[in-house]
């Protein structure tokens, strides 16, 4: 079969399994066994396969159509302008979450010299790190309560040379948390138990301690709404991720305890996707 034939028999495979994107994942798939550049295929159209590049892509086309994650076949995903690696010890890290990242790069302006700053929940680290090489005069620190993710996280900051800038370190929320902090950042559990049955496979195939926060969802950044107070400098910005449907009563919550200047923010789908709050 040609680079072509495959791409299309892939793509109606993934069709009839109700893959989205399914071209885009096929091509992502074959270039990946091939050592390609997804693009260069295009290139390589009449070019005939031979048994020892199509057995592997097989595999990979079967997993994926059982919906395993297109980002851990690969192995890796980009995220603000970075290769990470990614693997079921954490969550793969979602279009919305770059968005947090941009928003905070372009929206907040630090000015002093002993910046600091704290990824709660880090998962494969990609905001700490993202952050860590957009400001690379600030003290990084990123927790998890996961070794596996945090294995993970150390991982990607040696790949990416930032190992020296970049703390890591096991805690549930901020219990082993020392010092305080000019941004506290998290995208932490925000879905409902009740609404397992509606995510998608992939979804399902992510640690269900990165997914789920408890019956209301919101449970986890409460918590940590109430923690951050201790942690964050004097005029400190706490900017949080959350789920659907639940910025305004987080706003309340954030109100009832004390913090000022708060603001909600969509993401590209119109969605409130995020809050951003001072406190002190």
């Amino acid at each position: 079969m040609t680079v072509l034939e495959v791409l299309r028999s892939s793509a109606d495979y993934f069709a009839k399994r109700k893959i989205d994107n399914p071209r885009l994942n096929a091509e992502h798939l074959l270039a990946h066994v091939l050592g390609r550049k997804r693009l260069e295929l295009y290139l390589e159209f009449e070019r005939e396969l031979d048994e020892a590049e199509l057995a592997p892509l097989r595999d990979l086309v079967r997993r994926r159509g059982e919906g395993e994650p297109l980002q851990h076949l690969l192995g890796t995903v980009e995220f603000s302008g970075h290769t990470f690696l990614c693997d079921k010890r954490a969550l793969v890290p979602r279009p919305e979450t770059e968005e947090l990242v941009e928003k905070i790069i372009s929206d907040f302006r630090f000015q002093i010299s002993d910046f600091r700053i704290l990824d709660v929940g880090t998962g494969n680290g990609v905001i700490a790190l993202s952050l860590a090489a957009k400001f690379p005069d600030a003290e990084v620190h990123a927790v998890d309560v996961s070794d596996d993710a945090l294995a993970l996280a150390r991982e990607n900051a040696a790949r990416l040379g930032l190992s020296e800038q970049v703390r890591f370190a096991e805690s549930d929320l901020l219990d082993a948390i020392e010092g305080d902090f000019d941004l506290i950042v998290a995208n932490l559990p925000y879905v409902s138990t009740q609404d397992r049955q509606s995510l998608s496979r992939e979804v399902l195939h992510d640690p269900e301690t990165a997914l789920f926060a408890g019956e209301r969802g919101d449970e986890i950044i409460r918590q940590l709404i109430e923690q951050a107070r201790a942690r964050l400098r004097t005029n400190g910005l706490l900017a949080l991720e959350i789920g659907l449907g639940q910025s305004a009563a987080l706003s309340a919550f954030l109100s009832g305890k004390n913090y000022h200047d708060i603001e909600s923010k969509t993401d590209y789908s119109g969605i409130p996707r995020f809050l951003f709050a001072r406190y002190g």
